[in-house]
């Protein structure tokens, strides 16, 4: 027996712990039409790309079949929607035909099995539960979210079921080994293969059994003590557990896949010490580079590296506004012309340096009338003096930052005193880490702050030392061992840097964008068109860069 293999004997008994998909056949929809002619492909979970799932036209005839074909869970992915075309009357509530019923979690209620259900009214949300015998046509609702493959075999693809999908995003440029047409923009039908996930008596790791394995088998739950097996749990299954439980010991059944530390030292038969969960803060950080594919980051504020600023882009006058502090005063190059269709508003010519001061009104004369528009109140730096300047805010120009401050900064005073997005280099790397994959990157846009479930574990033959790991990005599996964890306090915890693929960059900023409210959008232009933009040579911005310092 090699790995996840496993030799199934006569007579041997394994218990049977959950199917998961093992791949995917996708049938390719070229103009969303399906005929047998059409292409199927195989497709493994981790195949790059971003997708959106595409309702399902067949209603579901009651709340118990929903409840068995439909994920239904406590992760951010086990929400799913349906509306029903008539109104349902509850005691205390009548959800009308239309309106999107969210499924949050089954329990029992008095007895009787329910789904605890909510609908949103005028922005206050009602609570509810409906009964497995509840029965009428329910359909699936539109989906706004992004997936990738990997999610939608996990949570979106029903039992006995199939899933439409339309691909979102590839985040990758196209070659030949890939399976899908060039330029696919259709529908991909997805069909299932499934793998049974079992424990045997005298195995310690979870075996994959192949659905179309030819074997008879006998249930024989009802009279074996299923008790003797080991019992195999996600890390989502142990943050689940109670703060009271912890620590715990734990022998790892698998483990993940990576040469990344402490990826690495996380093998199957490894015992770990799991001493507690939490919720820490991240910040998020993208490599600063013109071409793609770009690196990410999730830097932990332990991060003892310092940083020094690099200079910002603005596209806009109206990013000008949304960057600027009162900590210091913006300074800006403009690296494009614009010409004001407005004589009480400037026009700007590349090389133009501005200092930026504060949005405000101003009347402007348009079509014949008086007219007032939002605009933004700079200072023009000329050779010996200063000249105030309006500049429109729906300008679509091109700004470049000058830095005139030289300091390092911790990481977590940029997070205190500036506005991110912000733009910094390694300056002095965190010695504490031996390889910091930080220091090798020129350019950095810290993004965002984000905040993510961790477990701290150390090693149980030697905890000189604990990392973090994350509860929703990593793939493995532990069973408890039975005895106490005896190192209560945990070791120094090490500062490690995760490096993370596109897919789960645009999934932890799709998390974290869903709390957010938008940013208010900039002014409409006015439909009086300015004359066109011409781009600065770059030659010329070198030159501009390189202007002599201004006193703040």
């Amino acid at each position: 027996m090699f790995g996840n293999e496993c030799c199934l004997s006569t007579g041997e008994v394994i218990k049977v712990i959950g199917f998961k998909i093992n791949k995917l056949i996708a049938t390719i929809c070229e103009n969303n039409e399906v005929s047998r002619f059409s292409a199927k492909v195989e497709l493994p979970l981790n195949f790059p790309g971003l997708y959106k799932v595409v309702a399902d036209k067949t209603p579901y005839v009651s709340i118990e079949e929903i409840t068995r074909k439909v994920s239904i869970g406590p992760t951010r992915f086990g929400h799913p929607c349906f509306y029903s075309p008539e109104d349902i009357k509850l005691a205390n509530i009548t959800i009308k035909h239309g309106e999107q019923i969210t499924f949050n979690s089954v329990e029992e209620v008095n007895g009787t099995m329910a789904v605890n259900c909510g609908v949103v009214r005028n922005n206050q949300s009602h609570s509810f539960t409906l009964p497995f015998s509840q029965e009428g046509k329910f359909y699936e609702c539109e989906d706004d979210q992004i997936y990738t493959l990997k999610e939608i075999a996990e949570w979106k693809i029903p039992k006995c079921r199939n899933r439409i999908v339309k691909l979102s995003n590839t985040l990758h440029t196209w070659d030949s080994s890939n399976p899908l047409p060039e330029n696919f923009d259709g529908c991909l039908i997805l069909t299932p293969v499934y793998e049974v996930q079992a424990v045997m008596k005298f195995r310690k790791d979870i075996v994959h059994i192949l659905s179309d394995l030819d074997v008879e088998v006998k249930d024989i739950t009802d009279c074996y003590d299923i008790s003797s097996f080991l019992q195999p749990l996600s890390l989502e299954d142990v943050f689940e557990r109670t703060s009271k439980e912890f620590p715990m010991i734990a022998e790892i059944m698998e483990g993940p896949s990576g040469s990344q530390k402490p990826y690495n030292l996380l093998y199957t038969g490894k015992e770990i010490i799991i001493y507690k969960k939490y919720q820490a803060t991240r910040v998020l950080a993208s490599e600063i580079r013109s071409d793609s594919p770009k690196r990410h980051f999730l830097i932990p504020m332990s991060y003892k590296g310092k940083f020094k600023r690099r200079p910002r882009e603005f596209p806009t006058a109206y990013d000008l506004e949304i960057a600027r502090s009162e900590k210091e005063q913006l300074h800006v190059v403009a690296t494009k012309a614009f010409d004001s269709p407005h004589k009480e508003l400037f026009s700007v010519s590349v090389g133009d340096q501005f200092l930026v001061q504060q949005c405000q009104t101003s009347e402007v004369l348009y079509e014949g009338r008086k007219k007032l528009i939002d605009v933004l109140a700079c200072e023009q730096i000329l050779s010996d003096t200063y000249k105030k300047v309006l500049l429109p805010m729906y300008m679509e120009g091109g700004f470049v930052e000058v830095i005139h401050d030289k300091k390092q900064y911790q990481l977590s005073e940029i997070c205190k005193e500036f506005r991110l997005p912000f733009n910094v280099k390694v300056s002095v790397r965190d010695l504490s880490i031996e390889e910091d994959v930080l220091a090798a990157v020129p350019g950095l846009q810290f993004e965002e702050e984000i905040t993510d479930s961790y477990l701290l574990i150390s090693s149980a033959s030697s905890p000189v030392e604990s990392w973090e790991i994350p509860v929703y990005r990593l793939n493995m599996s532990v069973h408890l061992l039975s005895k106490d964890g005896q190192t209560v306090v945990p070791p120094v915890t090490k500062t490690t840097v995760e490096e993370i693929s596109e897919e789960q960059y645009y999934m932890v900023r799709r998390y974290e964008n869903q709390t957010l409210h938008p940013p208010p959008r900039p002014p409409k232009k006015p439909t009086l068109a300015p004359k066109p933009v011409s781009a600065v040579p770059k030659q010329d911005v070198s030159d501009v860069l390189q202007a002599p310092k201004v006193q703040l």
